[in-house]
């Protein structure tokens, strides 16, 4: 009888042990799908900080007209969905690492310390110049390439040495050169410093209806946004 007893409560500890451990991983995946740390997906259920984040980023740039209410529903994945197709990238509703880094939303600080607001406006006159036409996704690309450039070994280390590099940038021979920088394009400049990418991490991009230079159209290709196609 006492072996049954102790059985019994032995059975009994080990049930209020497993409903215990059930609560405490279900709590963990609800504050890691909900809370306000960055992490790496984010879908349709979703909710949270991250959520309003990705909605507030996506209604700047065009793409959502909802609430910014922090909950990932129908409309938010359609707008990420229709952000990701202008992106390039592969187009499935739901906002994981890579979506994140094309949104500028992987950074947690700015890097703005790095750079001199003559670099900003360097920058922002590159941007202007070279991607006037382009939409805003488009132009901060187009710097994102140039921040690229300053922290690749094979290329000179710094804003000016970049966008002045012989060759480079055929924009700074020609009249558009003269023209002030727009604030979009300095919005774009500040953007790319404070981590955005939307090239994917492309050190190269040209123009396939202006360029037949086979160089630039042997590279591996990240992205096409744009006009423009996005390469390394």
């Amino acid at each position: 009888m006492q072996f049954k007893k102790n059985y019994r409560i032995s059975i009994s500890a080990i049930l209020i042990l497993t409903l215990a451990f059930t609560a405490l991983y279900t709590n963990y995946t609800q504050s890691y799908n909900e809370g306000s740390a960055i992490h790496a997906l984010s879908k349709l259920g979703s909710r949270g900080d991250e959520v309003r984040r990705i909605q507030k980023k996506l209604k700047e740039l065009g793409f959502y007209n909802g609430s910014i209410d922090g909950i990932y529903g129908s409309a938010t994945k359609k707008a990420v969905i229709a952000f990701q197709k202008n992106c390039g990238i592969t187009a499935d509703g739901v906002v994981g690492t890579k979506t994140l880094k094309f949104l500028g939303l992987e950074a947690s600080s700015s890097s703005s310390g790095k750079y001199s607001q003559s670099d900003i406006e360097l920058l922002a006159k590159l941007i202007s110049a070279e991607a006037r036409g382009e939409n805003y996704v488009g132009q901060v690309a187009v710097g994102a390439v140039v921040l690229n450039r300053v922290a690749h070994a094979s290329f000179p280390d710094s804003v000016a040495g970049v966008i002045y590099q012989k060759g480079a940038f055929s924009c700074i021979n020609d009249s558009n050169w003269n023209i002030a920088a727009t604030e979009t394009s300095r919005k774009a400049a500040q953007d790319c410093i404070n981590g955005w990418d939307p090239s994917g991490g492309a050190v190269f991009y040209f123009n396939p209806k202006k360029t037949n230079d086979s160089f630039m159209r042997s590279r591996p290709v990240i992205t096409v946004i744009g006009n423009h196609t996005f390469c390394n």
